[in-house]
């Protein structure tokens, strides 16, 4: 019997057989072509960084000559570089007891509070618009102890092109909010401001418009009566800043209803170097017919009160001055209280010694 062959059907795909994978190792780099990639990404790290801390450095620098630019920026200014020509100070010249207070408030706790100024348009300087007791117990500090950290003040440097106006309300109004000026300073300021063309202001009462718009009617009339007596008389008097609210509106009432007046005053208080703040005042007290409460004579002595003290202590004060082998003395005198300023540190004296003295001062008042 005869085997038969058997035949089986075998499907073969039309697409041939994709050959397995084979894992291979990744190419190895050698140690120079490791440093060299390695060297390139921390020079990337690093140009990076710079470019970041370039545009911060920008930045400040552009916000810094902004802030600069608007007069935010404190500057230490040479002393021989800030002028004060632009502006007629509201200061009058002669001694300042409260300078010396400021000097050493200066020196013990440095200056708060910066001048000042603007850049001259020559570029040779700078012009002082705040600050003028400031930039001037800098140079008594640099005169007296020739140390040479006094040599410069710190100061805000104001964009320019603000008008004088302008200029002289900024140095006004700084010494009015601090009720650091008197009525007679305040009307020099005024008398200076009116004087000045370059502030388009030519009369006194639309000079203390100007300059005073923030106080009330009463005070800028004040203000005025002070002006037109500074006016009469201003060139005679040692001591205007002195002078009472009250003393000067009734002086001025007086300069104005009898025209003579200013001539008699002038004559009587000419070549009196040596006169004291109560000598002067006794005179001006005079001839305005006022007493020493500065009221006018015929209103000076109201009906006492039943029961009432014969010292009021609100108007029983007294302020002179005195010129002494240690220099001016500030005196004011009143009920249970007499205040002494001199240029003297009396913590550093011997506290018996003080103690003797201050005794012996007290009994020659008996």
């Amino acid at each position: 019997m005869s085997r038969k062959k058997r035949i089986f059907d075998i499907e073969m795909p039309d697409e041939p057989i994709a050959e397995p994978a084979v894992e291979t190792a990744p190419a190895r780099r050698g140690p120079m072509a490791s440093a060299i990639a390695e060297n390139a990404e921390a020079l990337a790290t690093r140009q990076s960084a710079a470019q970041a801390i370039r545009d911060e450095n920008d930045a400040l620098a552009h916000e810094f000559v902004a802030l600069r630019d608007a007069g935010q920026v404190v500057q230490n200014l040479p002393l021989d570089q800030v002028f004060t020509n632009l502006l007629v100070r509201d200061r009058f010249p002669g001694d300042d007891a409260e300078l010396i207070d400021l000097m050493t408030s200066v020196r013990d706790v440095g200056l708060s509070n910066p001048i000042r100024v603007e850049a001259r348009a020559d570029g040779t300087g700078y012009e002082l618009i705040q600050g003028f007791r400031r930039l001037s117990a800098y140079r008594r500090l640099l005169a007296e102890t020739g140390d040479t950290q006094w040599g410069e003040v710190p100061a805000l440097v104001l964009p320019r092109g603000e008008d004088v106006a302008g200029l002289y309300r900024r140095m006004v109004d700084e010494n009015i909010i601090r009720k650091d000026l008197s009525f007679a300073e305040m009307a020099a300021a005024a008398n200076n401001f009116a004087a000045d063309p370059a502030t388009g202001i030519d009369d006194l009462k639309g000079a203390v418009k100007a300059l005073f718009q923030s106080a009330p009617y009463s005070k800028r009339s004040y203000i005025r009566a002070f002006a037109r007596m500074l006016d009469l008389i201003g060139p005679s008097l040692n001591y205007p800043t002195e002078l009472p609210r009250a003393l000067g509106v009734a002086l001025a009432r007086q300069l104005e209803d009898n025209p003579t007046l200013a001539a008699q005053i002038n004559a009587e208080l000419t070549g009196w170097d040596n006169r004291s703040v109560q000598e002067e005042l006794d005179v001006l007290r005079r001839f305005a017919q006022t007493d020493g409460f500065d009221l006018p004579l015929e209103a000076a002595k109201p009906a006492k009160r039943a029961g009432a003290s014969s010292a009021d202590p609100a108007k029983t004060k007294t302020t002179f001055d005195l010129r002494t082998s240690r220099g001016r003395v500030k005196c004011t005198a009143a009920v249970g209280r007499l205040e002494i300023k001199v240029d003297r540190d009396f913590s550093t004296m011997d506290r018996a010694r003080l103690e003797r003295a201050i005794a012996a001062l007290i009994d020659g008042l008996d």
